[in-house]
């Protein structure tokens, strides 16, 4: 099913059962197609793109390096003159703020273009790690020349181009490591391999190389006998001007599913597929696994929370869609048994320490939760009224916020922190609140 712009954002309810609500374009995907929409060969326009503060850092860097771009917000549509794999400039400062794409994806892009490049970040992001890619690209040729602690923004890339046409990569901290050189490889005169190590993050890989291959470049991706994979962008090919349409956000989408969840409402997301390219839209089969009715239509993916019932704990790896986990633990005090999510380790190092958050949160909500270095337990309770810190974490506010939904005096500081992927998401959820209060579906303890 293909994805439709719809300017509306927000709830609907023509049937007073079903609430609809539109949720904006992906960030994943929008920035991965703002990237290889520069390296395409003519103009593409990109449709229902997320404007977001990390959407619009990407879309400074390309202006910045030289690109030229129209925008028009309102409708959500971006055209790119693409100059297939040159930069405009061969000398440019940008900063990519707290945008983890932009960041990772720019620095592989530019690490293997020549010029001289300056890079900087925001105090969240100079924390977040940088040395596994960096050093996959000194290996490669470039020079890296840090302005502060080794492995970190700011720095500086002074790059002769391609000199080599093999990496190796390590990705437990992260696979935007991995997906920033795929999409990188595609300006190799010569055929590019990538070694990896580890396998985190894998849902978000396969992301980018169904992207990089939609846009006319194919990848293989080979397993390897130690569990791992192999990854060869052949030479000889070139990325295509497209009109290419975004999906909805999916990590926005799964807070209101969430909601249908704990509430015994039904919601619809507009537009929502379950063949998204977005590894999220597996939170959606592990509610369906836990008592949840789900449905698809021409219009989107409709969930049902069960009605009069609560639902049991679960024990499960959430590696694959981790940006999910902060949503499970705000869920699980409501749940009539423990949970238990694992294989969230690297969660520690994104916008904030999100395992230690989640505990330090639950527990002035009065929920008892125990962590380890992977994982964490929660069990059930009776949330008390308190004031959620979020850390500059968009997914730490928007996740809490559905304690809300059934527990009276809990404020959420910061939400304009939810501006990095959701501008509009409390209003969103205002509408809902306010629309279930009136609701005969809503369950509330």
């Amino acid at each position: 099913m293909t994805a439709k712009n719809i300017p509306y954002l927000g709830i609907r309810s023509n049937n007073p059962s079903l609430f609809q609500v539109s949720v904006p374009g992906s960030k994943s995907i929008t920035n991965r197609a703002l990237l290889l929409a520069t390296l395409a060969d003519g103009t593409s326009t990109l449709k229902g793109v997320l404007f977001s503060d990390d959407s619009r850092h990407f879309l400074k860097c390309i202006q910045d390096l030289g690109f030229h771009t129209t925008v028009d917000e309102e409708a959500k549509v971006v055209t790119i003159e693409g100059l297939g794999g040159a930069i405009p400039k061969e000398e440019a400062s940008i900063y990519v703020g707290s945008a983890g794409t932009a960041a990772r994806f720019l620095t592989a892009y530019l690490g293997l273009s020549k010029g001289t490049w300056h890079l900087d970040a925001s105090a969240q992001m100079r924390r977040r790690p940088m040395a596994p890619l960096l050093n996959a690209l000194q290996d490669l040729g470039c020079k890296v020349q840090y302005e502060g602690e080794e492995g970190f923004f700011p720095f500086t890339l002074i790059s002769p181009g391609f000199t080599s046409f093999k990496a190796t990569v390590n990705i437990d901290k992260s696979s935007q490591f991995l997906s920033a050189l795929m999409i990188a490889a595609v300006l190799s005169p010569q055929d590019f391999e990538i070694t990896l190590e580890g396998t985190h993050g894998m849902a978000y890989v396969d992301m980018t190389k169904r992207m990089i291959e939609d846009f006319g470049v194919k990848v293989d991706m080979e397993p390897t006998q130690e569990g791992s994979f192999h990854i060869l962008v052949p030479a000889g090919q070139k990325l295509h001007a497209l009109d290419y349409q975004i999906e909805p956000d999916i990590s926005g989408a799964c807070y209101f599913y969430a909601a249908a969840a704990l509430t015994g409402l039904t919601i619809q997301v507009q537009d929502v597929s379950l063949d998204a390219l977005q590894g999220d839209i597996r939170l959606l089969s592990l509610l369906e696994s836990m008592g949840c009715l789900l449905v698809e239509v021409p219009e989107g993916v409709i969930l049902k929370g069960p009605a009069g019932g609560t639902l049991k704990g679960v024990n499960v790896d959430m590696s694959t869609f981790s940006d999910q986990a902060i949503t499970l633990a705000a869920m699980a005090p409501f749940f009539s048994s423990p949970t238990t999510i694992t294989g969230i380790g690297h969660i520690r190092l994104q916008e904030s320490d999100r395992i230690h958050a989640i505990v330090t949160e639950l527990t002035k909500l009065g929920i008892t939760c125990e962590e380890g270095a992977d994982y964490i337990t929660i069990h059930p309770g009776a949330p008390v009224p308190c004031t959620i810190d979020t850390y500059e974490d968009h997914r730490v506010a928007m996740g809490f916020s559905l304690v809300g939904l059934l527990t009276d005096g809990i404020v959420i500081n910061n939400p304009e922190c939810c501006s990095k992927t959701f501008e509009n998401y409390f209003q969103v959820l205002d509408e809902l609140a306010n629309a279930v209060k009136t609701s005969d579906k809503f369950n509330r303890p």
